[in-house]
């Protein structure tokens, strides 16, 4: 069920396709009466997701000004990269229209959220858009952010130590600001902007002037109110997690949702679920793994991926009683759903021989 708000172009579709070997049809055992609570936005919970990650932001930065430049600086600037992620996933929701039930403020607050991270959440949505509705097709840009794992340890490994020296947040930032997937000319070879409306497009354009606006601002404002030391503090308390600490929580995460999947024909086992309450097996260590992975990668219920690709217009607020309500029914039988240190084993396992590695899908 989508918004029925989104025009044509606009829209995350439902992915329909029959389910992978061996899963059930999941999307068949929900009635629309089921799903209606599932999809009702609730605009105070939003804001109230917002407001824990600003507010733990805002300790981060006044404790981190409190201690100066000593080792304990480092303490808020992981904090303050760990919530900068957890604004992202909100933007996200933006982006799917989840976030406030008032279109205008659902893309104002969305907006607002990505351009303090350096992201277009409207140019996020046009390529966002592209991954949902062609999920590891070939017009998914997400392909080569996750496609291809396992590749050996040593490989994941070594990207994501990039990722937190800053050598790859460049290319972070070519991908939010829509390169290539937003550039009206690659309709020239497989046009995967045909299906994305003018407006949401033309919204994209303008939106990424705000962000560049914005971070330029930024550091003028810095040093216009403190000086030399206000510049000082935005590099380390702002600037340097979106550079650092995001880098590899974005890559892990990406990896962890789509990375060494087998049946690339269902988001059933195309897109995989890492538990964050409880665990799978059983085991202690699962469940305290389980919940460290919340604290650190999975924020506002993102982990629950297979179920966000099944229902994309199901807030993330709702995804653990979805979760809960498609495992009852048996839906999620054969599905990609791990205990973290399971989804870690699988991403971060040896490469896979070249003939053993899935089909491209149809």
């Amino acid at each position: 069920m989508n918004s029925p708000a989104a025009p044509r172009g606009e829209e995350f579709r439902d992915d329909t396709r029959a389910p992978g070997s061996g899963n059930a049809a999941a999307r068949r055992v929900l009635s629309a009466a089921e799903l209606a609570p599932l999809t009702a936005l609730n605009d105070a919970r939003s804001l109230a997701a917002v407001a824990a990650s600003l507010g733990v932001i805002a300790v981060a930065v006044v404790f981190g000004i409190s201690v100066g430049l000593s080792p304990w600086l480092l303490l808020p600037v992981v904090v303050i990269g760990i919530q900068q992620h957890a604004l992202f996933i909100l933007a996200h929701e933006a982006a799917h229209y989840r976030l406030h039930s008032h279109r205008g403020v659902n893309d104002a607050l969305g907006r607002a959220i990505g351009m303090a991270g350096g992201v277009s959440m409207c140019t996020y949505r046009v390529t966002h858009r592209l991954h949902h509705n062609n999920l590891y097709g070939p017009e998914d840009p997400d392909t080569a952010i996750h496609g291809g794992y396992p590749r050996g340890v040593a490989y994941l490994w070594k990207k994501l130590l990039q990722d937190l020296a800053g050598l790859n947040a460049w290319k972070t930032y070519a991908y939010f600001f829509g390169a290539p997937a937003i550039n009206d000319s690659t309709q020239t070879a497989a046009r995967p902007l045909d299906d994305t409306s003018p407006a949401l497009r033309a919204a994209a354009r303008r939106d990424r002037w705000g962000v560049v606006a914005l971070h330029v601002g930024l550091p003028v404002g810095a040093a216009a109110l403190w000086g030399s030391h206000g510049l000082l503090l935005y590099a380390l308390l702002w600037l340097l997690p979106l550079l650092t600490v995001l880098q590899p929580i974005l890559r892990l995460r990406a990896v962890c949702e789509h990375g060494a999947v087998t049946d690339l024909a269902s988001p059933l086992t195309a897109a995989r679920t890492t538990l964050t309450a409880g665990s799978r097996s059983g085991a202690a260590v699962d469940a305290l793994c389980n919940l460290l992975g919340r604290a650190l990668l999975f924020p506002h219920h993102v982990n629950h991926h297979v179920e966000h690709h099944l229902y994309p217009a199901v807030p993330h607020y709702h995804l653990p009683a979805l979760h809960r309500l498609l495992q009852a029914r048996g839906a999620l039988a054969g599905a990609e759903v791990r205990d973290l240190r399971d989804t870690l084993s699988q991403v971060f396992a040896a490469r896979r021989p070249r003939t053993a590695r899935p089909p491209a899908p149809v």
